[in-house]
This record gives structure tokens, sequence and C-alpha cells, in this order.
């Protein structure tokens, strides 16, 4: 007999063998062209992670900023998961933008390249 994984949530089982880590695959992107001085909305779109276990910042200069917003932890049927995370911004010059995505105690940083 096999054994079996389960989540607390609702009691949801699924075999050992769906139970593997999956690195997350990160988009940085803003909701519209990074013009200098023009309000915008910085994204992180972090998906086809497991186990859901996740951190993700946002960053301007190196530094946390607060105040982000993110959607509910979802997952497709192979058990992968995604998440979102915005906030507003005003890119000026000299300013970086970055999102740090912390998964598995692995630590990446990708960054916002802006498509002016």
């Amino acid at each position: 007999m096999k054994a079996f994984v389960c989540a607390v949530v609702g009691l949801l089982c699924f075999p050992p063998s769906i139970a593997k880590s999956s690195p997350p695959m990160v988009e940085v992107y803003s909701q519209r062209p990074g013009d200098v001085g023009k309000k915008n909305t910085l994204i992180c779109h972090v998906t086809n992670f497991y186990p859901p276990e996740i951190s993700i910042e946002l960053l301007k200069n190196y530094q946390v900023m607060p105040g982000a917003n993110n959607t509910d932890l979802a997952f497709e049927e192979n058990w992968h998961y995604h998440l979102t995370k915005s906030i507003p911004f005003t890119p000026h010059k000299g300013d970086s933008f970055a999102c740090r995505v912390t998964h598995m105690k692995k630590s990446s940083m990708y960054i916002w390249e802006p498509d002016m």
C-alpha cells in the first residue's frame, strides 16, 4: 500500500510522487510602460512552485516596499501553486525595482526592466 501525503486544508490527499519540490518561475513587470515620473503598478507573478511556502518581497533600491498587495495562494491541477504581489509605484531616474522570492530556503532576486 502506497503512503499518501495529506494537507490539512480540507484533507486533500495525493500520492508522494506528486509531492516533489518545484522551484518558482518568476515574472516582474509593470502594468504600463515604465515612464519616469509617471504612476504605475509593479507586479511580481510567481508560478509553478511546490511546496506552497514562499516569501515574495517587492523592493525599491534594495529596500522592502511596505503596503504591497497579493492575491490568494492558488493551485493548478498538478498541485503547483501561483501567487501575484503588486504595489503602486512611480519610477524616478536612478531608482531600481526588484522582486525577491524565497522558496525552500533559497532566495533569488528578479530585477524590473522598464520598457522605456
